[in-house]
């Protein structure tokens, strides 16, 4: 018998939720940059390597430092020409050795959600009481800076563990963007039994992902982006879908990239039926509206595992 993650049910394409957004919206649309340190020599880790070249690889490093210092500043701007409140997936070192830019973040009434301590600082090799530590630390640092609690997660570098949830569900936070599995946000069983769900984000419009791993060039991103929201924006009139572009100041914000993106985000807010939202707010109104419908579909269809979110993963 094939292994599963036993995290979610199974739901087809003809069971989409009739999701409704505020306003009626028929899609919900976030931004979601990457704000993260990097550390220049971080202690070694026997799964994955943090440079690719020996240290000090000043090339990786300042390639980084470059969206901290230039190309942050640069992507708020055109955030803010179209209304649009990012969702920052934030290594809370961010706060000790840029707090300025956690007071941009701030002021414009951004959400930020952990994304770990460092994005050189993996989980990969931790035991349950030092990823915990990680979790519970990066939040702690969130509240403090930001004095907001932090409601949403994003494993350093996506190298969560099977008890990455676990942790985050039982320290208080109410979402994940670690499953890339749905249009649609989804019921997650975590064996504290807490309400949590899975917030889509993702991969195929990461900014890093096109650029770096797909080689897409500017243009081609932004086209993109364009019929990715076209699909999901028609689709979305059966049951309200949910569309995430995450960026990285490093990537995106650069002079001859950062144009194919603000017309992407022009294209996206000139439609109606769009609701501008933040990771938590789409988390927090499927809680209150659609969770525990989607729970009663599932034990009514024989799900029951699925109607117990608490059952051991």
């Amino acid at each position: 018998m094939r292994e599963d993650l036993e995290l979610y049910r199974y739901r087809p394409w003809d069971e989409r939720l009739p999701i409704r957004w505020p306003g009626g919206a028929r899609l919900a649309f976030w931004v979601a940059p990457n704000i993260e340190f990097y550390e220049l020599d971080p202690p070694v880790n026997p799964s994955r390597r943090a440079w690719p070249r020996p240290i000090p690889d000043v090339q990786g490093y300042a390639t980084r430092d470059y969206g901290n210092r230039v190309g942050m500043e640069r992507m708020m701007a055109v955030l803010d020409k179209y209304g649009v409140r990012g969702s920052v997936s934030l290594s809370a070192a961010v706060c000790d050795h840029h707090p300025e830019i956690i007071e941009l973040g701030v002021e414009r009434g951004w959400e930020f959600f952990s994304h770990g301590i460092y994005n050189t600082r993996y989980a990969y090799g931790m035991d349950e009481a030092q990823e915990r530590a990680m979790v519970e630390d990066s939040m702690a640092a969130i509240l403090k800076h930001t004095g907001e609690p932090c409601a949403g997660y994003l494993a350093p570098a996506l190298t969560h563990t099977e008890r990455t949830l676990d942790l985050f569900a039982e320290a208080g936070g109410i979402y994940t963007c670690d499953l890339f599995h749905d249009d649609q946000p989804t019921p997650v069983r975590v064996r504290s039994g807490r309400r949590f769900v899975s917030v889509p984000y993702s991969l195929e419009l990461n900014d890093t992902i096109a650029y770096v791993v797909n080689r897409v060039e500017p243009r081609r991103y932004g086209e993109m982006i364009k019929q990715a929201f076209d699909r999901l924006h028609r689709e979305g009139e059966a049951g309200g879908t949910v569309m995430c572009v995450p960026l990285h100041p490093y990537q995106v914000a650069h002079p001859h990239r950062l144009r194919a993106f603000e017309e992407a985000l022009a294209y996206v807010t000139e439609h109606e039926g769009v609701w501008l939202a933040t990771g938590r707010e789409i988390a927090e109104h499927y809680l209150e509206h659609y969770y525990d419908l989607d729970l009663g579909r599932a034990g009514a269809q024989g799900g029951g595992a699925e109607a117990a979110p608490g059952a051991a993963t």
